[in-house]
């Protein structure tokens, strides 16, 4: 038994990262291709404009379809069929918590490749002052709760029908996921009302800021998806969470210098026993990188999966597994 744990905390997680993220990728966004379906309930953006090769649906599309039907809609016992969606979506993301970001999401695997295209080039990774950060952690939320209010006008009636689902109208994915199967027609102004073309407008705006941010930036999008938001609000019910042992932290840094998402806090509390934070994605980076013996680990309805050691750390290192 002590040489499987030591052989799991020795592991790349990086590479093994890659891996299941590559895999991930092909399935959500070519699976259907093959019969795979998992459902309109996934907690990552699996994009619906995507209509024959997605193996699963982004959560937030359906979500918002239903806010948007009449509101007595949403009371009545045919919303059941909504209600089981959301169950799922609960279900999916209570196993994998946000782990489902730094893992699974197509965008997210993107991003990291954009990442990698920028080392090769050899350009700086742009960094943010801490009121950038803050402000951009706001966003999402904003993004989020717009999601939600403006299908709930609509359902009202007090707006135009085709803010029915006004993120997945805006979002990145909606350009990029398609893309990947040669559709290439939502790179396109809908000029089929006033609303369609702002929004279309709007969906070529934040593709732009996708390949610009996530070149500059690690991760860029990641601060503004509210589906990111709407994991962190959930967080605190998932079986897979991110563990610290303050007492064995020294603060030497390294955990926040491999952070994607610049959080401070993983360093810099030693107090808090779960130490996940708003925008932490659970890449495990942070792990990987701390030289303690058990002062970061994650672990999965309180047992230990993944642990920093002393021994792991060396390992890791001396086959160039720090990044």
């Amino acid at each position: 038994m002590k040489a499987i744990r030591r052989a799991i905390n020795g592991a790349n997680i990086n590479r093994l990262r890659f891996w299941i993220q590559l895999v991930a990728l092909v399935l959500l966004v070519y699976g259907g291709y093959v019969g795979i379906e998992l459902g309109n309930s996934l907690p990552v953006l699996s994009c619906g404009y995507n209509p024959q090769g997605h193996a699963g649906l982004c959560f937030l599309l359906p979500l918002q379809h239903n806010l948007s039907g009449a509101l007595f809609r949403l009371f009545r016992i045919a919303a059941g069929g909504f209600l089981i969606a959301v169950l799922w979506f609960l279900l999916w993301f209570v196993v994998l918590n946000k782990a489902w970001c730094g893992f699974i999401c197509p965008l997210g695997t993107l991003q990291d490749w954009l990442t990698a295209l920028r080392r090769r080039f050899h350009v700086r990774n742009a960094r943010f002052t801490l009121a950038q950060f803050r402000a951009l952690t706001r966003i999402k939320y904003v993004l989020l709760a717009l999601a939600i209010l403006l299908p709930l006008g609509v359902g009202a009636g007090w707006l135009h029908r085709d803010l029915n689902a006004p993120f997945c109208a805006i979002c990145p994915g909606k350009t990029i996921v398609p893309l990947l199967n040669g559709n290439a027609q939502y790179f396109a102004i809908d000029f089929s009302s006033s609303v369609s073309i702002m929004l279309s407008t709007l969906c070529m705006v934040t593709t732009g800021l996708f390949f610009a941010g996530s070149f500059g930036r690690k991760r860029f999008w990641c601060f503004l998806c509210p589906m990111s938001a709407l994991h962190y609000l959930l967080s605190k019910a998932a079986l897979l969470r991110l563990r610290k042992d303050g007492a064995k932290c020294t603060r030497c840094g390294d955990c926040y210098r491999v952070c994607d998402m610049e959080i401070a806090g993983i360093a810099d509390d030693v107090v808090a026993r779960d130490i996940m934070r708003d925008d932490c994605m659970l890449c495990l980076k942070c792990v990987a990188a701390c030289p303690e013996d058990g002062a970061l680990k994650a672990t999965f309805a309180g047992a230990t999966l993944y642990e920093a050691t002393s021994d792991g750390f060396v390992r890791r290192m001396d086959k160039g597994g720090r990044k």
